[in-house]
């Protein structure tokens, strides 16, 4: 959601500011003289050191002012002093530190007098495989998110795009990042996900309802030596029209607020509307294979189910697999995004009217709480779809494109082999997991027994001893049958009832990720 705008909202268009934006021209010229300076993640790392570093992320930029006035008038001191702490430079300083008059001509520094000040935020990004971009946001946004725009002297409704922040790249990180052919970036605010799309889409689509996202994104790309996409103006998918992909990504304005006072958060329907709009037409504009990946909110409703909610969304032939990460009672909820827009620094009233009017929407809509997660969706046309709508506010380990990408191919494995199938299978036990045996200290049996991975989604679950014993064994070598042949003999069990009750755990722990089904010489063997 950071600065990204995809639907046109009533009333309150967001007051889109008519200020000039840079011309990427001299883009090229302007990249090399940031990276000779070493203007790049790990260069501001160095530089600053780890806490002032982090505080950025947190929007302080006190420890970095600082660090940076330990490192003198350098080139990188300077360019960090121009471009995150909207600090001026004197023009001899910036002109050792990039091209100055190319920059100026441009509109990327202005020029008082013995001084220059930048007009846009640029920060330092890392991609996947080590590569050095550039996200380019209006000033004051390139760290920390939002921070409480609404107390840097903007008009509360103003358009501004937002820079980098823990929002977009989660969604970064649970994208899929396979080869396609086209990618479409809904909503793409200073144009991040699109810089992740044009590593490994050979045409990207980037759309936005705010103009000026669209050319924060052309920047953020020319900035960082990516190839341009084609840039789209327009709510929803109306710009693209009947156009389908390869891959669909947004982290939409999807803050359920009584009103549509920031477009960078606001998407103007009421209640969380926007997303299921969102997720219910993206199936239409998907290729066949194709995954669409979104962040969203939803509420939680007196005397309805927030699994059944979410689950109406997903459109006809597409499998789904949604995680709620969070959720926030409707108070926590409306403390946040007042925070946000900086209203708590306002006049005690008037925050207590806007307090007052989030709560109210609230109670008209019977909303008790709000969750957040993530949306994936892949299109496969299958009769009888995977639906997957879970809990999970635990840590997992970034990033999981590959572990949405094993999600669904273990749904099309499972969907394949029915109980007489799934006994026939070969299974490994997954990469880096272990077994915890919990029960009182001294006991001779555990009272359970936990598998829990150390990857991906480091999901823990409880099984039973034949549970254990069975997912020890699997090395890919017999079939699940025969394992539980010499189960139920080591058990002294009837290893038929053992077969009829134990496939729906196995069907379970191949779901979770515990167990992966392998194929080729390893199944020669009769079940």
């Amino acid at each position: 959601m950071e600065g990204a705008a995809i639907v046109r909202g009533s009333g309150h268009n967001g007051g889109v500011s008519t200020t000039s934006l840079p011309s990427p021209e001299h883009a090229a010229e302007l990249r090399g003289a940031l990276l000779s300076a070493g203007f790049t993640a790990d260069g501001l790392l160095d530089l600053l050191g780890a806490p002032a570093y982090a505080a950025l992320a947190r929007s302080e930029t006190v420890p970095a002012l600082r660090a940076t006035r330990v490192g003198g008038d350098g080139p990188l001191a300077t360019l960090v002093r121009l471009f995150l702490l909207q600090q001026p430079a004197p023009y001899v300083h910036a002109a050792g530190a990039l091209p100055v008059e190319a920059a100026l001509a441009d509109g990327w520094l202005r020029r008082e007098g013995d001084e220059v000040h930048a007009t846009v935020d640029v920060r330092p990004y890392g991609g996947p495989d080590g590569e050095d971009w550039f996200i380019v946001s209006d000033l004051g946004c390139a760290v920390g998110g939002a921070g409480g725009i609404g107390s840097r002297g903007r008009e509360p409704g103003t358009a501004v795009v937002l820079g980098v922040g823990g929002a977009s790249t989660t969604l970064a990180g649970i994208t899929v990042r396979v080869p396609v052919a086209t990618a479409l970036d809904l909503g793409t605010g200073s144009g991040i996900q699109a810089l992740h799309a044009a590593h490994h889409a050979t045409r990207v689509t980037a759309t936005d309802v705010n103009p000026r996202a669209l050319e924060f994104t052309r920047l953020t790309l020319a900035l960082s030596g990516a190839p341009e996409a084609e840039l789209l103006a327009g709510s929803l998918f109306e710009p693209v029209g009947d156009a389908t992909y390869d891959l669909i990504v947004s982290n939409p304005p999807f803050v359920i607020s009584p009103g549509a006072r920031l477009t960078y958060r606001d998407g103007g329907m009421s209640g969380d509307d926007l997303c299921r709009t969102l997720v219910q037409e993206a199936g239409a504009h998907l290729n066949p294979g194709g995954y669409a990946q979104f962040l969203g909110n939803w509420q939680h409703v007196e005397g309805e189910d927030w699994h059944d909610r979410v689950r109406s969304w997903v459109p006809r032939g597409c499998d789904a697999w949604i995680v709620q990460r969070d959720v926030q009672d409707v108070t926590q909820y409306a403390e946040l995004w007042l925070r946000d827009a900086g209203d708590h620094r306002a006049d005690p009233a008037e925050y207590q009217r806007r307090y007052e009017d989030w709560l109210d929407e609230f109670e008209a809509s019977k909303t008790k709480a709000v969750g957040f997660g993530w949306i994936t969706l892949r299109r496969t046309d299958a009769p009888e779809p995977s639906v997957v709508v879970e809990e999970w506010p635990h840590s997992v380990e970034q990033p999981l494109g590959d572990a949405v990408l094993a999600h669904f191919a273990r749904q099309d494995y499972l969907r394949a082999h029915d109980d007489a199938a799934l006994l026939s299978g070969h299974f490994l036990l997954a990469a880096e997991v272990v077994q915890e045996q919990v029960g009182a200290p001294g006991a001779e049996d555990p009272e359970h027994v936990v598998l829990r991975q150390n990857r991906g989604m480091r999901r823990a679950t409880k099984v039973d001893t034949v549970g254990a014993g069975f997912a020890g064994v699997c090395d890919g070598s017999l079939s699940a049958g025969r394992i539980l042949d010499a189960i139920a003999q080591l058990m002294q069990e009837d290893p038929v009832v053992l077969r009829d009750r134990t496939p729906e755990a196995i069907r379970m722990l191949v779901e979770q990720g515990f167990l992966e089904p392998v194929s080729g010489p390893a199944q020669r063997s009769a079940p």
